[in-house]
């Protein structure tokens, strides 16, 4: 299949291609080279787990959180 690059540098996704990937308006893709050649992959999946364990949680205070949260927006607007 193919399809043409417009003066904008859009191009169209062939219909057979949407169907066959499930794809619809506001979905992401991913492009990549590989060899000289595009591969373009749905990027349907959320990444937010890439970032599993990258914040440490623990034992805190609600009050104090906020405290802190309403002292930093203070000293921002200083």
């Amino acid at each position: 299949m193919q399809s043409t690059i417009t003066s904008k540098f859009q191009t169209t996704i062939p219909k057979q291609i949407r169907e066959s990937l499930n794809l619809s308006v506001k979905d992401r893709l991913e492009w990549k080279i590989v060899n000289g050649k595009i591969i373009v992959i749905p990027a349907l999946e959320t990444k937010f787990l890439n970032y599993k364990n990258s914040i440490k949680t623990g034992p805190g205070s609600i009050s104090n959180d906020i405290q802190n949260a309403r002292d930093l927006r203070i000293e921002k607007f200083k």
